[in-house]
This record gives structure tokens, C-alpha cells and sequence, in this order.
């Protein structure tokens, strides 16, 4: 596929690159607005699902947009994508229920996993495969600037208009994208490729990863994880996981083709990727409710401190991708999760009187480790397997990341229920008799905690019972953060030594087929 001049060239760019940002923006601008949405739909116990219904949905179907695009055309599938997307955030600010709104993350979800798979593939049929790498750091600019300015329209949004418009905000922009991508592709040739997809593999590991997440969710909501469903969920997520192994290992077109994993670098990826997205996904969903919960911060004080989370990644991104051209990539790596493990021993000091110039200090540090291990483990990996593969590969690696961070939303907030029913249930227990009643409505509806409104109607007396109570509970996951940070740290031992010598006979030009 080729467009057939520069202008619609860079309106196809113009089209995928704003689409991008949106899906971007996305897994960070609700960050800031989550305690607010709580406070005007409930569910603090189920919080953590509206971000990994997201990541689930976008994660698990990269490979299916693939596939249909490869099949149908790229314009008709990225059309179809990124209208799933806007339906999902039209959807999503209509909600009346947390669960509602969980649902409708998800398919928002299912379309954003269209749209960086389908603009990587796009940009590479336009500009050929000797320009990729240049369109990454195209990409990487994208994502950083997105996220940067997440968090930042989402307190925005949520503190002068309304939360709802968080989501409101893709449809104009989206729109756009879509004309620009309808034009600018218009007559495009179609498929190169009409191999089955591995529906059945597809299938069985989104329930074996739905299975897992629902489990871990239901942990938090029973005075033990051995209670309720949550033992027969676990099970069945393990049971699923292997006969999803045994499918791919048949499979003549596997959604995960398991020979990538006889690579010593591929297996290292798979594992610091996993668990460091595990890790950073954990602190950007909650950093913003122990803001507003504990220190009383507003949605848009809670977002500025996470700029420089974002700005030290993307920073550190640059930095991260020249290194590795002079030194090994295990040390680049090494000194990231050194890093990231340094920023959560900080934040799992954090309590009521933490102060926003700390919390940002300690961000920055994260956002320093974090760039240096993702864009270095992408080149490293890029660059020890064969060309014939390096699509999957690298697909591979992203796909343990964001399903590390899926896992990681649901055990950290499925900690943090566990102890926000026993923090406030000891605190109404030792309560003097005059707070008893404020305390069984918090008790009942923790909610009120977050809301600015009914927080306001608390005594102060009650207020300085519950923000220590809330530090404790909230801040429960950067210690469930800082373990993982430390076995990431040792995963990436695993790193094998090397240099980035070998990219260039992966970036050797391929001429498109046509049909």
C-alpha cells in the first residue's frame, strides 16, 4: 500500500498519529479522574477494573487487529477500530454505574489495541521498512507527550467541567483522525497475507487472563483468598494458561509463537517486561487516589504530580536508545530497574504528610527507571532475533508489558481492599463513642473518603483518623510494588550482554506486495 503523494502522505500521518495520541492519552488522563468518578458512581472496590478492563481489551486483541487488516485492508480496519474506540468513550461519559463504566472501558479498550498496531503497520507500508525506526521515535514522542498531558487534562476536565468529559474529549479529535484516515488511505491495495488467525488460542488466553483478573478482584472483597470463588477462579486461570500452551505449541499460525522464547534475550524481555510493567502500571493507578484520599489534593495538583514520572521516561527513552549503541545492554537496563526499585523504597514511605514536591521527586526517579528499560529491552530484542521474526518479537514484547500491568491493577487494588476493610475496621473498633456513627458510614461507604463534597461535611476530628487509615490502605501498594521492582531487578541479570550492532540488517527496506 502506497499513497499516492506527499500530501495524503501527511494526512494519513496527521490521521494515525492523532488517533495515537488519543489511545495514548487514554491509559493516563483517568488516572487523576478516578477518585472523583468514584465519588459520583461508588465502587472504590472495584476501582482497579477500569483500568485493566482497559489494558485486558487492548492487550489481547493487538494480534486480531493485525490479522483483519492483513485480511480486510488497513483503512477499513483502522476505520472500524477507531470508531470501536469512540463509541466505547462516548459510552464510557454516559455511564450511571461503576460497573457501566468498567464495561464500556473495555470495549474503548478493544479499540484502542487497533490503533497502535494498525498505525505501526500503516506507517510502514507508506515510508517501507528503512524508515520504521524513525517513525518509532515519532511514536515514542507521541506516547510521551500524551502522557504527559493525560493526567493533566484529566484534573483539568474533572476539576472545571466534569469528569465525563475525560472521556468526551476523544470524540471531536477522533472524528478528525477518522476523515483524515478515510481520505488519506482512499483506494488503498489490500492483502498480503489470508493465513488463518489463531481464534481458539485468542480465545482461550483472554479467559484465561479474564479468569485471573476477576479472581484477583474478588480477593479483595473476601476476608480471605481462599474464600468465595476466588480458589476455582485461580485454578481455572492456571488450567486455562496451560491448555493455552498446549494450542499454541499445534497451532500452524500461533497467536504467540513459543520458538521466540529459545532466545535468551527474548526471555529476558518477556520477564522484566512483565513484572516492571506490573510495577509502573501499580503507581500510576493509585498515585492520584492516595493524593486526593490521604493528602486532600484536588484531581489537576494530583495530575501535575505525575509529570515527572512521564517526562524522566520519555527523557530517559532518548537516553536509553544511545546507550545501548556504546555500552552492554544488561548495565543500561540494570541501572533502570536500579532506579525504578529506588523510586518505590521512596514511595512505600509515603503517609499523610507527604508533600507534593516529594511525591514528584519521587515519580521523576520512577519515570527515570522506566525509560531506561523499555526502549533498550525493545532494541536489545529487535536486534537478537532473525529479520523473519522481529515483528513478533517485538509485538511479544510489548504484550508482556501491558499484561503485567493488567495484573498488576487487579493484585494492587485487590491489596488495597484488603486493607481498607481492615484498617477501617480497627479504627471503628478503638473509635471514642462520638465518632462511632461518621465511622460506620465510612466504613459502609468508603467512598465518602474521596468525595471532595462529603469529605468536607466530615469533622476534622474524623478526618485525622482517616487519613492515616488511608495512607495505610492506599499506600499498601507501593510495598506490593517494591517487591516486584526488586524481582524485576534481579530478572534483569538475566539480560544477556551485547551491543546494538545487528539493527541495521533489520531494517533493510522490503518492497510491499500488491494485489
Amino acid at each position: 500500500m502506497r499513497a499516492s503523494s506527499e500530501p495524503r502522505r501527511g494526512l494519513v500521518l496527521a490521521g494515525v498519529m492523532g488517533s495515537v495520541f488519543l489511545a495514548a492519552m487514554e491509559s493516563t488522563v483517568v488516572a487523576t479522574a478516578m477518585p472523583t468518578v468514584i465519588a459520583s458512581l461508588g465502587g472504590i472496590e472495584i476501582y482497579s477494573w477500569t483500568f485493566s478492563a482497559f489494558l485486558l481489551a487492548s492487550t489481547v486483541t493487538m494480534p486480531l487487529w493485525g490479522r483483519l487488516a492483513d485480511q480486510l485492508g488497513r483503512r477499513r480496519v483502522y476505520l472500524v477500530g477507531l470508531g470501536v474506540f469512540l463509541l466505547g468513550s462516548a459510552l464510557s461519559g454516559l455511564s450511571q454505574s461503576m460497573a457501566e463504566l468498567i464495561s464500556f472501558r473495555a470495549l474503548q479498550g478493544l479499540g484502542a489495541g487497533s490503533l497502535v498496531t494498525l498505525g505501526m503497520t500503516v506507517i510502514a507500508d507508506l515510508w517501507g521498512l528503512e524508515r520504521r525506526a524513525k517513525m518509532q521515535g515519532y511514536f515514542s514522542s507521541v506516547y510521551g507527550i500524551a502522557s504527559v498531558a493525560g493526567p493533566l487534562v484529566g484534573g483539568f476536565l474533572t476539576d472545571v467541567i466534569s469528569w465525563r468529559w475525560v472521556f468526551y474529549v476523544n470524540l471531536p479529535f477522533g472524528l478528525l483522525a477518522m476523515l483524515a484516515i478515510g481520505i488519506g488511505l482512499r483506494g488503498e491495495v489490500v492483502a498480503r497475507r489470508r493465513n488463518g488467525f489463531d481464534y481458539l488460542g485468542t480465545a482461550v488466553f483472554t479467559a484465561a487472563i479474564s479468569a485471573l483478573l476477576v479472581g484477583l478482584v474478588e480477593a479483595g472483597q473476601e476476608t480471605s483468598w481462599t474464600g468465595g470463588s476466588v480458589p476455582g477462579l485461580l485454578a481455572l486461570s492456571a488450567v486455562l494458561l496451560a491448555v493455552f500452551i498446549w494450542i499454541e505449541r499445534r497451532a500452524p499460525d500461533p497467536m504467540v509463537p513459543l520458538t521466540l522464547f529459545s532466545i535468551p534475550m527474548v526471555r529476558a524481555a518477556a520477564v522484566t517486561g512483565f513484572l516492571s510493567g506490573t510495577a509502573m502500571f501499580g503507581a500510576i493507578a493509585y498515585v492520584p487516589l492516595f493524593l486526593q484520599a490521604v493528602t486532600g489534593s484536588s484531581a489537576m495538583q494530583a495530575g501535575f504530580v505525575l509529570m515527572p514520572f512521564v517526562i524522566g521516561w520519555v527523557a530517559c527513552s532518548i537516553l536509553g536508545a544511545r546507550l545501548v549503541l556504546r555500552v552492554s545492554y544488561r548495565s543500561v537496563v540494570l541501572a533502570g530497574m536500579a532506579a525504578l526499585t529506588g523510586a518505590f523504597v521512596l514511595m512505600s514511605e509515603w503517609n499523610e504528610v507527604l508533600s507534593r514536591g516529594v511525591a514528584m521527586r519521587d515519580m521523576g526517579l520512577a519515570g527515570i527507571g522506566m525509560g531506561l528499560v523499555f526502549v533498550p529491552m525493545l532494541i536489545a530484542v529487535q536486534s537478537a532475533v532473525p529479520r523473519a521474526v522481529l515483528g513478533s518479537a517485538t509485538s511479544v514484547t510489548g504484550f508482556f508489558r501491558f499484561i503485567g500491568g493488567a495484573v498488576g491493577v487487579a493484585v494492587m487494588g485487590s491489596v488495597m481492599a484488603h486493607h481498607l476493610h481492615r484498617e477501617l475496621g480497627a479504627l471503628l473498633a478503638a473509635a471514642p463513642i462520638e465518632l462511632r456513627d461518621g465511622l460506620r458510614d465510612v466504613v459502609t461507604h468508603p467512598d465518602l473518603i474521596v468525595n471532595p463534597l462529603t469529605r468536607a461535611q466530615l469533622s476534622p476530628e474524623l478526618i485525622s483518623q482517616l487519613r492515616p487509615a488511608m495512607a495505610h490502605a492506599v499506600g499498601s501498594v507501593f510495598v506490593v510494588g517494591l517487591v516486584v521492582a526488586v524481582a524485576a531487578l534481579v530478572s534483569a541479570l538475566l539480560v544477556p550482554p551485547g551491543q546494538a550492532r545487528d539493527l541495521a540488517a533489520a531494517q533493510e527496506p522490503v518492497t510491499p506486495s500488491r494485489s
